[in-house]
């Protein structure tokens, strides 16, 4: 199935920058060591892909996922055979502290990736995955920059989110916020970040989850008013992997908006995506009629469908990756923009942040409304609404 079609392209988007500087990054990664967090991940996969082909020195990948590290393994494997270099996986969790001993026993990186993150809105639903995505999102982050610095690693690349620029929920939110933590650490250690759109079929996608929704004969259910940008998984990496190599110190980069990457809506998507299949969409008006229907349109090379208007909370109804006070260049590359920041440190925020959190933790009980709270304190436009229905409530 070509994913190109389905979001709309005829072109990966990146093709003139990646050739432009393709002699650079080959000699770049090709004397270098890197480690790669959360490396197992959709994303991850693909910066691992990216620089695995260009022959690194020492590439070493963490994840908390052992059955994905051990795919990721097969493909690269299947795709590209064997380097020179020390490649190995690790199956650990960045908080623990078995993590922390292995960064101690060896730990000696020129470039670190962190790709780990919960990214779905639905983990915000509940005061406890929100207290544990603050962890992952923001003060994991913290924790591998420090080791980092301790280290000597001259870069630190870290993912961010379009959902970033003017957030709405509490994902976007708390990377945000950990944008913030980043450039506290700016002063000690180059950073350089990336936001962009969805990943089309990444893991726990939605556009992933019409593959596992076909496979399961059961039925494609879909948004019809909320639009997004897609890039490829391919195109995640290539970006990320960019920004970490030729970013400068606080860039943010991300993908310019072009004839290429256009908005479209998922169910726009899901209709491409069944005919590509041999199906045509047929059109319900309830959960309970679509579970029904799967039983027996299939056969009529038809598959049920439930379109509808979104309601819960945390969506956004547009996608930008930067605000108007974001002072931008737009020359450097073709089809990568960069946000240019200037050192600016909320140091009274960033130890708010910290010590609520803290304290919290200790007391081994908080609510979402504490949290919601601390988070409009950290971000004055923070745009957070609550409808009380979530994603996990719908099929």
């Amino acid at each position: 199935m070509n994913v190109l079609d389905l979001i709309g392209r005829t072109q990966e988007l990146f093709i003139n920058d990646i050739q432009q500087y393709e002699e650079d990054l080959k000699s770049i990664v090709s004397t270098s060591s890197f480690l790669v967090i959360g490396g197992a991940g959709s994303i991850g996969q693909a910066v691992t892909k990216e620089i695995f082909k260009r022959n690194p020195k020492k590439l070493h990948v963490v994840d908390i996922s052992e059955n994905n590290m051990v795919e990721l393994v097969r493909d690269i494997r299947s795709s590209f055979g064997y380097i020179d270099g020390d490649f190995q996986t690790f199956a650990l969790d960045i908080g623990s502290l078995e993590y922390d001993a292995f960064i101690e026993a060896d730990g000696k990186y020129d470039y670190v990736l962190n790709l780990s993150a919960l990214k779905h809105v639905r983990s915000e639903k509940d005061p406890f995955t929100l207290m544990r995505m603050i962890e992952v999102n923001v003060f994991n982050t913290d924790k591998t920059i420090q080791q980092s610095i301790d280290k000597g690693a001259k870069k630190y690349f870290c993912v961010s989110t379009d959902k970033a620029a003017n957030p709405v929920n509490m994902m976007g939110a708390s990377k945000r916020i950990m944008e913030m933590y980043l450039m506290r650490r700016s002063k000690e250690i180059a950073i350089s970040t990336a936001r962009f759109a969805n990943v089309a079929f990444s893991d726990g996608s939605l556009l992933h989850g019409f593959n596992q929704r076909i496979q399961k004969r059961q039925p494609i259910v879909a948004p019809n008013d909320i639009k997004r940008y897609f890039v490829i998984p391919k195109e995640s990496g290539e970006l990320c992997l960019m920004s970490c190599i030729f970013g400068e110190n606080r860039d943010i980069f991300f993908p310019k908006l072009s004839e290429n990457l256009h908005l479209i809506t998922f169910a726009d998507i899901a209709v491409k995506y069944l005919n590509e299949l041999g199906y045509e969409p047929y059109i319900c008006q309830s959960e309970d009629e679509a579970r029904e229907l799967v039983k027996t349109l299939p056969q009529e090379n038809k598959w049920p469908c439930l379109f509808t208007e979104s309601d819960t909370t945390g969506e956004k109804d547009f996608e930008e990756f930067f605000t108007e006070k974001e002072v931008l260049d737009m020359t450097r590359f073709d089809n990568l923009g960069v946000i240019k920041n200037e050192l600016n440190v909320e140091e009274d925020k960033l130890l708010l942040f910290s010590s609520t959190i803290q304290e919290l933790k200790k007391s081994k009980s908080w609510t979402k409304d504490e949290m919601v709270d601390l988070f409009h304190k950290m971000i004055p436009n923070f745009g957070h609404k609550e409808t009380g229905k979530y994603l996990d409530a719908k099929m």
